[in-house]
């Protein structure tokens, strides 16, 4: 895989420079450009960027609002000091989010977490729901697979891709969250963030911000998508 051409957006000269030394020692990222604020970034932008490393709280427009702004990059990961807006993030298209300081172990971790999202991109082709049955034929690179829904323990958004989420497997396919959710098949699935959609039966336990499947997968809820947990409160 080609390297992934990547911006800085960071006030703080001490993160910044530490992300400017983490992505250079990494053989997988190529740094196009480095900014203090959001403002001067908008000039500066190139429809060649992979991947955006942006911080929340800048000068001027916040990192949420340039994420807002700039969906068409594939991927953001957001390193903040104010973990408080890890939720409201994820639903604009984020790929992970890094609580300050920044530490190389949680920083490589981030980097597997894209160069597997940009893999996946790249295998991905379609999927086809086999007639009248429960299977889903999915063509990754040269094979064609098949794999049963009701092994899907949750689905995840990806911009235009979904990944599909098995306890053996993660398979991405090149269709919307949405437009997989209004197959049939998939009518016991609950949108519960813009990110993420789930079966009903495998939710064990919710609060107000985050359901758990399976007895030990937590993922977060939207708040758009409360509405559509109010059948486990009754």
């Amino acid at each position: 895989m080609k390297k992934l051409k990547c911006i800085i957006i960071e006030d703080q000269e001490v993160d910044r420079l530490l992300l400017q030394h983490l992505i250079n020692q990494s053989d997988s990222l190529e740094l196009v450009a480095y900014f203090n604020n959001a403002e001067a970034a908008l000039n500066h932008l190139s429809s060649d960027i992979d991947v955006l490393f942006l911080d929340i709280d800048l000068p001027g427009m916040n990192g949420i609002e340039f994420r807002k702004k700039n969906v068409n990059i594939p991927a953001c990961i957001f390193i903040s000091s104010h973990p408080e807006y890890a939720i409201e993030t994820f639903e604009i298209d984020t790929l992970d989010f890094i609580s300050k300081p920044l530490k190389k172990d949680r920083f490589d971790y981030s980097i597997h977490k894209l160069i597997d999202f940009f893999s996946m991109k790249e295998k991905s082709e379609y999927f086809d729901i086999l007639s009248g049955s429960q299977f889903l034929k999915i063509k990754e690179g040269h094979n064609t697979i098949q794999i049963k829904i009701s092994d899907i323990i949750y689905l995840e958004a990806l911009k235009d891709y979904t990944r599909l989420i098995t306890l053996q497997k993660k398979h991405c396919v090149l269709s919307s969250i949405g437009q997989i959710l209004k197959e049939n098949h998939f009518s016991n699935f609950i949108r519960i963030h813009k990110s993420y959609a789930v079966p009903k039966h495998l939710i064990t336990k919710k609060n107000s911000y985050e359901v758990v499947i399976n007895s030990n997968i937590n993922l977060p809820i939207g708040r758009a998508y409360k509405e559509n947990l109010s059948f486990f409160d009754s």
